[in-house]
């Protein structure tokens, strides 16, 4: 059965631990985003030897990474007794092992957390299986909570979320400081807002997701590749997948090109089309180099997002990259399909086209970050799709 602390003198320093841990990860919270923010801490003699944190989705969790640092601070493993984490360790294989197994190949004795997982279908399931392993496991339930350090995972393990699931989507843009995505013609070559060290962040952050996701009319304007580069991780190249109700890319479209070199990488092309259009279109596109899936349309007559989102999940997309001009952007925010955007302010004023600056203001957000990427100013946040 699980336990609950005693010794009052303990019981605080370890509250005092979890505090700073959940403070710490919740420095990763766009990274990891849709998982938790999570930290976890190994304890030998009541000291701590090593901490970990989950820092980027796919990557290693907190407990894992934490053992690892143990392992290398010197102190014997079986010396080892204490394992304090600020949620439930999983108890199922996913992106990574499951963190129970890794615990299991250890000597540690006791765990404590500070929240079980909140996910019905996971919760209590990784304490049992160390418990049941003879490992003492304790809840501090005064200690820091994920509605503070992760309300993003609270929504993803919604229940109305779980019962029809969908790809956690990041909306990602560049804009002038007046909300147009199109800079004035003199500025970038009339295409580009962002500076080199934004323009190698998003590198970074294509290598984080399953697909990235852009609408016709940016292939038809801008002629995307949509691929990884360095920084980025070239080996982590998701697919490509283009909104084209009527099947009208270029069959020249640069997206559709092989690629040349090894130092770039792109996912497969997927062209979504509302079901039944043109089929020696379609017989073109894939002799081009797509692959097209028709799909039902909305009211007014576009591909469904719903179904769109939909069909990614059944190819197992879990984390999608929004990529697109502004109709497309504003339609998947309309129907609160975004849950957390990444928004690049160049360093120019003007512009040209719609401005999206109606969607930023401050109670469309949560978590919010502003921080500086060379001459660019950035906003992270997510996106509250409630009320």
């Amino acid at each position: 059965m699980t336990q609950t602390l005693c010794n009052p003198t303990r019981e605080a320093d370890l509250r005092n631990l979890l505090q700073e841990l959940a403070t710490e990860a919740e420095g990763y919270r766009f990274e990891v985003a849709p998982n938790p923010c999570v930290g976890a801490a190994v304890l030998a003699g009541g000291r701590v030897i090593a901490r970990g944190f989950h820092q980027h989705w796919g990557g290693a969790h907190a407990e894992p990474q934490a053992l690892q640092a143990a392992r290398e601070s010197g102190v014997p493993e079986e010396d080892w007794d204490t394992l304090v984490v600020t949620l439930e360790p999983c108890s199922t294989e996913g992106k990574t092992p499951a963190c129970t197994d890794e615990i299991l190949k250890t000597g540690i004795r006791q765990v404590v957390v500070s929240e079980l997982d909140p996910d019905p279908r996971h919760r209590g399931a990784g304490l049992a299986i160390l418990e049941n392993a003879g490992i003492t496991v304790s809840v501090l339930s005064a200690g820091p909570k994920l509605s503070e350090s992760s309300p993003h995972f609270l929504s993803w393990t919604a229940l109305e979320r779980v019962r029809r699931p969908r790809p956690w989507v990041i909306a990602k843009w560049a804009q002038t400081r007046s909300g147009q995505l199109t800079p004035p013609e003199d500025f970038g070559d009339g295409r580009w807002i962002s500076c080199e060290d934004s323009l190698a962040e998003v590198q970074r952050l294509r290598s984080s997701v399953d697909a990235i996701v852009t609408g016709s009319g940016t292939v038809r304007t801008d002629d995307p590749r949509m691929t990884i580069r360095l920084p980025g991780d070239p080996s982590k190249a998701p697919a490509r997948v283009v909104l084209d109700t009527k099947l009208s890319i270029p069959l020249d479209a640069r997206i559709l090109q092989p690629i040349a070199t090894s130092e770039e990488a792109g996912g497969p092309t997927w062209i979504i089309a509302h079901m039944g259009e043109d089929a020696a279109r379609h017989r073109a596109l894939v002799e081009a180099g797509a692959q097209v899936a028709g799909l039902k349309g909305d009211a007014s007559g576009h591909v469904s997002l719903r179904a769109t989102l939909d069909w990614l999940w059944d190819r197992g997309a879990r984390r999608v990259l929004l990529e697109c001009g502004t109709t497309l952007l504003s339609s998947f925010l309309k129907e609160r399909f975004v849950d957390q955007v990444r928004i690049y302010t160049g360093d120019v004023n003007g512009g040209r086209g719609p401005s999206m600056a109606e969607w930023l203001t401050p109670d469309r957000f949560d978590s919010r970050l502003d921080r500086p990427s060379g001459s660019d100013s950035v906003l992270e946040a997510f996106v509250r799709n409630v009320g």
